[in-house]
């Protein structure tokens, strides 16, 4: 299917690997010209080599607003624009009982999690505004809505970012900006690999059976038995930022198999 966006410039953040690096993949494959940044340049380049076109590699801290700035300078002065932001940065942070996490822990979800949102739209948005078409996606979770006991950190950042984006959402899409969050579920990355390893070493068993008793006991909505996709996910936030989701904004497209057993999002 022809997503009538060969052409726009996209701007991912976390690129160089999980859902960020699988969009980068399939945006680039619809003739997408990509800005891909993270943290870290050489494990970026590595990560993105044979990508499609020419992407723009740019190191970047999304906690820094003047860093942020200065990405979304350079991809202007490279593409003249940014049409498409894919923000999928972020940490799991500390885990724990909610009431002895300290500041700290929390500061740190929120300026990943959550605010370095606030600082790409800031960066971002206004243009899209005055050029009457853009996209803005941002990776939230089920816990935003399903939150777990001691991941509290990770909940209220995400659940803070899906409140951010259905804000943005009122007033942008009359000018032509469309605002939406993807909400994924126990997908197959090196996050879930690090839980898993860290699971079958507690209990004894080898990482398969460490994921086959995690789906039993701690998602037992994921009815398929198995972890999701990069890929499927990526499907996802492709179909939002491109002209076949046209009137789709201020959603939260869940990507999780099931794993939130409620009606609303």
């Amino acid at each position: 299917m022809d997503l009538r966006i060969k052409g726009r410039v996209a701007l991912i953040t976390g690129a160089s690997g999980g859902i960020g690096l699988a969009t980068a993949k399939l945006l680039g494959e619809e003739g997408v010209r990509l800005v891909l940044t993270d943290l870290d340049l050489h494990s970026l380049e590595k990560s993105c080599a044979g990508l499609p076109g020419e992407p723009l590699l740019l190191a970047a801290d999304m906690t820094v607003q003047n860093e942020v700035d200065q990405l979304v300078k350079q991809a202007e002065a490279r593409f003249g624009q940014v049409d498409i932001v894919v923000h999928t940065a972020g940490v799991t942070g500390a885990k724990g009982d909610p009431l002895t996490l300290a500041d700290a822990d929390y500061e740190e979800a929120w300026s990943t999690d959550f605010f370095s949102a606030v600082r790409i739209a800031r960066a971002t948005v206004p243009q899209m505004r005055t050029r009457k078409w853009g996209r803005l996606v941002c990776i939230t979770s089920e816990n935003a809505v399903q939150p777990y006991w001691e991941e509290a950190v990770y909940n209220v950042a995400k659940a803070a970012l899906a409140a951010f984006v259905k804000n943005l959402s009122y007033k942008e899409a009359a000018h032509g900006v469309l605002c939406n969050t993807v909400s994924p579920a126990f997908i197959e990355t090196a996050m879930t690999d690090g839980m898993m390893k860290q699971r079958a070493e507690q209990l004894g068993v080898s990482f398969e059976e460490a994921v086959a008793s995690f789906l039993d006991e701690e998602r037992p909505g994921i009815v398929q038995k198995r972890r999701g996709q990069v890929e499927e996910v990526a499907a996802a936030i492709a179909l939002l930022v491109s002209e076949r989701g046209s009137f789709i904004n201020g959603s939260n497209l869940r990507v999780d198999g099931g794993s939130v057993q409620a009606v609303q999002n």
